[in-house]
């Protein structure tokens, strides 16, 4: 996938997803904004994480492409800040600590052989049965992993035994993202 985004683009996002959560704590509704540009009316996997004293505090996204981009940014600002089960609800009071980070992903693709996986430029998601977990490709780089603390924290995440990456039962798929954050100058 050959997608990408100008810098007034990436933050025009960030800017929406900092308005949508402040809109809500204010407000209670969501925020109404015209189509930035074409580019973001594309359908794109993306999750929207929050930090806040380099800890996380909300992270939630989709996996693919099921709006458009615009959209799903804010849909996951909204969610991030006030729906991650991991977390409270975002405080008036914490909102100006938070940090936000957009990753937009690119299309799905199943991985055969382990050496495929890129520690730093690919993120996981492990499925067995009912079990699924999805780390981003940051995640990996942020805690120091290789490739095998890697594929067995995403089966922890997915709630697995740490090797059932190796289980023939057990799918491997691998995506890229473009990361930017508002501690970027764009």
């Amino acid at each position: 996938m050959k997608f990408n985004l100008n810098d007034p683009e990436k933050k025009f996002l960030l800017e929406l997803a900092r308005k949508t959560i402040l809109n809500y704590l204010h407000n209670n509704d969501p925020l109404k904004v015209d189509y930035y540009s074409e580019t973001i009316k594309e359908k794109c996997g993306v999750f929207v994480t929050l930090e806040k004293e380099n800890n996380l505090r909300g992270c939630i996204g989709y996996v693919e492409g099921y709006m458009p981009l615009q959209d799903a940014v804010q849909d996951n600002a909204f969610s991030a800040a006030f729906k991650d089960p991991r977390f409270p609800s975002l405080s008036l009071k914490e909102f100006e600590q938070i940090e936000i980070e957009i990753s937009v992903l690119t299309p799905l693709e199943r991985v055969t052989d382990i050496s495929e996986i890129k520690v730093g430029r690919d993120g996981l998601i492990i499925k067995n049965g009912l079990y699924q977990g999805l780390l981003l490709p940051q995640v990996a780089t942020d805690w120091g992993w290789d490739r095998i603390q890697f594929l067995e924290q995403t089966c922890r995440k997915a709630g697995l035994p740490i090797n059932a990456w190796k289980d023939k039962d057990t799918e491997i798929q691998k995506f890229t993202a473009l990361i930017f954050s508002e501690k970027e100058s764009l």
